[in-house]
């Protein structure tokens, strides 16, 4: 009977600093005291990068366990940098369930993120309802914010 568990989700980051204290400050992520300045033949083999250096660290996601799952939020010394759009193939956003979209949407405002699409607030055939917002952290990555009731 083999483990499994999901361990982090990572972000490479133009500014990781920035970045990182974003996530704390907007979505309650919380240092766990694992920093990373890496380098080395090792790390080379592993990203298939010539002298490859990332710093950066591994922030606990909001209201889990002590120290899992992790963001990891990572810059290399060179970076390749495309659009992000909600269409795109691939991992498209993080999503954050809070108490208050609208509140949470304001305080991702003022850290230097920007709203996508409109807020909106729906009910699902089941009686559930949901308020829904797009965002992007300050680096234009696209971040979901969502209530439910």
């Amino acid at each position: 009977n083999y483990m499994f568990r999901y361990a982090h989700t990572n972000i490479i980051a133009k500014d990781s600093q920035r970045l990182i204290k974003f996530y704390k400050e907007v979505f309650r992520c919380e240092s766990i005291g694992e920093k990373r300045d890496l380098r080395g033949e090792w790390l080379d083999r592993l990203t298939g990068i010539s002298n490859a250096h990332i710093v950066g660290e591994h922030l606990c996601l909001p209201g889990y366990e002590k120290d899992h799952p992790t963001l990891e939020i990572f810059s290399y010394d060179t970076m390749d940098d495309t659009s992000r759009v909600l269409n795109k193939c691939g991992i498209a956003h993080l999503a954050f369930e809070v108490d208050d979209v609208e509140m949470t949407l304001q305080l991702l405002l003022q850290n230097g993120g920007s709203q996508i699409g409109e807020l909106v607030k729906t009910e699902y055939e089941d009686g559930k309802k949901a308020v829904f917002v797009y965002a992007a952290d300050c680096e234009g990555n696209i971040v979901e914010i969502q209530s439910w009731s």
